[in-house]
Formats: structure tokens, sequence, C-alpha cells
């Protein structure tokens, strides 16, 4: 049985009024208000939500549905999609989406801002010097105008294919056959280093084998200043089980660099054919959910959540689907297209909320001490009519909370 030992933190506290005194004898009713650990999925329907369909029920319920289980959210910034037209970005839209959830004590994450798919074509028109500098001032842009808003990013996605990329031309794998992976690696996470020296920089990949593994090292190696490892786990074939998960943790957990798992998809239809190579090629009509495989992602989906939540070095866990029916048109959201919510949805609101979830209370002593235990995250306390918030997990500079 685990116990999640290392999620937990403990603190003594004075609690005082707002004069001052110590709040002695008391009970004081403790109730966690955010996690630590990052449970996140795909925020992408907040951007309708947050321009122009604010006043769809639809959009509203789905977006509360979102609210109510996650605290970590991943925003597009696909360049193609993102700037179609050189020069005319969707910053405000998608400023918007990030403010929104931002406001909701949601931490976002942007994704990505170099990748060879989804490219803007206009790119082409330009030699690769010119790319290159397009691509550095395209990151500087981006990461400065969504500082303190966006302070996490996947600066650059699927490097190890990215060379050798070959379904059609783009300008990103133009470069990286000239400049090399790690001196582009090297290049991107310096700009984005630039223009926000304090957010959280990942290089992100589905291929998860040695080669992975021996580019993170020769970046590294080069002063590539990586902050999380992002770990591709799309299982559209078939749950991967625990054992190729412990695999993937042993092959990177020797950096010590936080690892999250960035992308992940099981669905609740049936399985895409073994023989798809490419995921992208399997395109059907129609990828129904069904009773038996809503059970079966729900079951798949709490044993692979408890196994990475038990491991110390990872931080953060993202459903790449909210609802199904978004990539590849797969049933591999926790609500179905008509937003009603399926077993893994209710199966990661008991987890996240309720069982890895600290609220209770304890008392004060004469001279006002207490002390609380609970899952790493923030807290509020409430006695007296009044209350205070603090931090489980973090350094604090002070041991007093005061009541107001």
């Amino acid at each position: 049985m685990r116990d999640y030992a290392h999620r937990k933190a403990a603190r003594r506290l004075q609690v005082t009024d707002a004069s001052g005194n110590p709040v002695r004898n008391t009970v004081l009713e403790i109730k966690q208000t955010g996690h630590s650990f990052l449970f996140g999925c795909g925020a992408f329907d907040t951007i309708p939500y947050t321009n122009d369909r604010k006043d769809d029920p639809f959009c509203k319920d789905r977006v509360e549905k979102w609210l109510n289980l996650y605290n970590y959210g991943t925003l597009p910034f696909y360049w193609g999609r993102y700037e179609p037209t050189e020069g005319k970005p969707a910053f405000e839209s998608t400023m918007n989406a990030a403010s929104f959830l931002t406001g909701k004590k949601v931490k976002v994450k942007g994704h990505p801002l170099c990748w060879h798919t989804v490219c803007a074509d206009w790119l082409m028109e330009y030699d690769n010097k010119t790319i290159l500098d397009k691509q550095l001032k395209r990151i500087d842009r981006e990461v400065t105008a969504f500082r303190g808003v966006i302070d996490m990013w996947d600066v650059i996605n699927e490097v190890v294919i990215m060379p050798v990329f070959d379904r059609y031309d783009n300008a990103v794998t133009r470069i990286c056959k000239e400049y090399g992976q790690v001196n582009l690696v090297k290049e991107v996470f310096a700009a984005a280093k630039a223009a926000n020296p304090d957010a959280v920089l990942l290089i992100n990949d589905f291929n998860l084998s040695e080669k992975y593994a021996e580019l993170i090292a020769a970046c590294l190696d080069a002063g590539v200043p990586i902050g999380a490892i992002g770990l591709q786990t799309h299982q559209h074939q078939g749950y991967m089980g625990t054992e190729k998960l412990e695999e993937i943790l042993r092959r990177f957990e020797p950096f010590g660099i936080p690892l999250h798992f960035t992308e992940n998809t099981l669905v609740s239809g049936h399985l895409m054919p073994p023989h798809i190579v490419d995921l992208n090629d399997y395109q059907i009509p129609e990828w129904p959910t069904t009773p038996e495989g809503e059970e079966r992602q729900a079951r798949e989906m709490e044993e692979m959540y408890r196994f990475l939540f038990d491991h110390p070095l990872v931080e953060a866990i993202t459903g790449w689907d909210f609802a199904d029916g978004a990539w590849l048109g797969a049933p591999s959201g926790v609500i179905r297209k008509d937003n009603s919510v399926k077993a893994s949805y209710e199966m990661l609101r008991k987890l996240i909320h309720e069982e890895w979830h600290t609220a209770g209370s304890c008392r004060t002593d004469e001279n006002g001490w207490a002390e609380i235990e609970g899952f790493k995250g923030s807290y509020r306390i409430t006695a007296q009519g009044a209350s205070a918030e603090f931090e489980l997990g973090k350094a604090a500079d002070t041991d007093r909370v005061v009541l107001r």
C-alpha cells in the first residue's frame, strides 16, 4: 500500500489574530485549496469559451467540468495556426484563455515554441539563416508577451525525429538539418531563457528510447537549461502497463531532472490496430466510446496515475484530450462528446480531490501553535469566523499566519 510520503509535508505554525495575539486552544478547520503536483489536461476548449463562445451553455459546461478536475492546462502555440499570416499572431484570443485560467489558479503551459509539424508555411519563402532568426524572434515575442501568465513552455517538440522527418518539407526540419539537433535546441532554449529567466522550460518527445536520452545528455553537456523532461505517452494502441512505465522512468531518472508526462491518451473504444506506425495515419469516420471500453480506460488510467504519483521525480501528468473526438477523433477524453462524464473522470476526481486531498481539523496549544500535515500544496485554515492561507511543502519566510 503506497503512502505517498514524499507528496506530503508538515509545518508548525503559530496562529494569531489580526492584533497579533496567539489564537490559543482553538480548533482550526483545515482545507487544501490546491495541489503542488500538476494534474493537467489540454485546455484548448478555453480559447473559444473566453472569446466568441462566452454565452454558449455547452461550452461553459465543458469548461466548468474541466476546472472542477484539473489545476494545470496546456494551451496551443502551433506556429502555423497561431500565426497563419506573418505578423498576425493570435495573441489576444490566446491571452484571454491564459488569463482566464490563471485567474482560476490554474498553471498554464504553452505548447510548443519550435516544432516541425504545424509549422508556418510562409517560413518556406526564406533561407535557413533567416528562418532560424525568425524562429528565435518568435520565441522571444511569445515568452516575453505571456511572461507572468504563462511561465512554462514546451520549448521544442519531437527533436529526435526532426532532422529526418520526411512526410513533407518544412522550415524547422530544414534548420535542424543544417545546424544540428543539439545546436538548434541550445539556440531555442537560450532565446526562451533570455526572455523569461524564471520560466520552466521543457524538451518534449514521443520517442522515449535511448535516442531521446542520448539527445538530452548531449544537450545538457552543451549547457542547455532543461527544466523538465517531457514524455509523451499516447496509447491509442493499448495501455503500456507499469512494466513499460518503469522502463521509461529508469531511462530518464538518472538525469535528476523533473519528469512531466505531457501528453497522455488512453482510449475507451476499440484499440488502434498494432500495424499502424504513425498514429496520424489512422483516420476513420467514427471511433465510438463503449461501456466496456470506458471501464477499461478508467482502470488503466488509475493504475498509471497511482504508479506515476508514487515516483518522486514525476511532477506532472497531462491528459491530452479532455473530451472524446479531439485528436484523431479518438474516444480518449474523460468526458464524452455530449459533455457527460465517463468513469475515468469520476475516478480522477476521487483520486485528486478526495484520496490525495487533505481536509480536517486540529487544535492550537496554549501559545497558538499547531502542527499541520498533509499533501503538498496551498491551504486555508478557518477559526473564529476568520481565515488565513499558507503553503505546505515550500520554504516559508515566516512560521506565523494571521487570521483575518
